[in-house]
């Protein structure tokens, strides 16, 4: 299988539905300094976490998922991203919640058939049928500059940057990445916002520096939980460790998305760990 990892830097051997928003505040992106040991899952109430993993296992490779995994959506930027559409691409005088659901409604339906077909429909794409729900699929597309509107649409979102899912993620991440020895990649399905787009969010978010390859849906074709792309993950993962051969055993998948991330894992042979929609959260890759 031909090499396709964007975003690939060698290093050393030494032996990767939004939840719900109470406070639509304004944030800061830069997580808070806070003890690791004294931390509960920000959206859980303290549990015992009871691990399928053995948690004395040292991981050689760690694979996250991005979006409900390590950050999640602003909400200002879907508030806004709706307002626009309701404003310039509604001849048919929809509602702002009418567009606001057609959003919704296509999202949902995209993620559907890209974890079905382990296919890709593109951020154009979902755009595109989102004004032509709107409409009730009888506006003529022809004339909508997509590459404008897809434009418009990014300089929104860094305007309204994602958030960092916890207080505690890159605390994590930080904590994984000190002890030395092991690789970190993003393994990240997309859907209105691009692969090329999120490396940017990431570096913004001062996040992009603890990855050492980053795989996006859009970027190669793929979706979780098709097995040829965490093929793609596994011929990644041994190109930058090499000259060291990587186990499967020494793999762990980190994801919110039972189908696409856990399946996907188990059925390529590596451990994974289920976060954020149940009671653990990524502090259990350290407790």
């Amino acid at each position: 299988m031909d090499f396709h990892a964007t975003t690939i830097h060698r290093r050393p051997h030494t032996s990767e539905l939004t939840p719900q928003i109470t406070d639509h505040r304004p944030q800061d992106h830069t997580p808070q300094t806070s003890h690791l040991r004294s931390h509960t899952s920000p959206h859980r109430s303290h549990t015992p976490h009871h691990r399928t993993q053995n948690p004395h296992h040292r991981m050689l490779h760690y694979s996250f998922d991005l979006w409900l995994t390590l950050i999640k959506s602003n909400p200002y930027f879907k508030i806004e991203r709706t307002k626009i559409f309701h404003r310039e691409f509604n001849p048919a005088g929809k509602s702002i919640d009418e567009v606001a659901k057609a959003f919704r409604q296509v999202d949902l339906m995209c993620n559907a058939v890209n974890e079905s077909t382990g296919k890709n429909i593109d951020a154009d794409e979902m755009y595109l049928m989102v004004i032509s729900l709107i409409n009730d699929n009888e506006l003529n597309l022809t004339g909508i500059d997509v590459k404008k509107l897809y434009a418009d649409m990014d300089k929104l979102l860094f305007n309204y940057l994602p958030y960092v899912y916890s207080p505690v993620t890159i605390e994590v991440l930080q904590h994984l990445k000190e002890k030395g020895g092991a690789t970190f990649s993003l393994l990240s399905n997309t859907g209105f916002i691009k692969g090329a787009t999120l490396k940017q969010i990431l570096v913004a978010l001062k996040m992009d520096q603890y990855f050492d390859f980053q795989l996006y849906s859009d970027e190669v074709g793929m979706s979780k939980p098709n097995p040829a792309l965490f093929a793609l993950m596994l011929q990644n993962i041994q190109k930058v460790n090499h000259p060291t051969v990587i186990g499967l055993n020494d793999i762990i998948h980190i994801g919110d998305n039972p189908k696409a991330d856990i399946e996907g894992a188990e059925a390529a042979g590596v451990k994974s760990l289920l976060i954020n929609s149940n009671n653990k959260s990524i502090l259990s890759l350290i407790s």
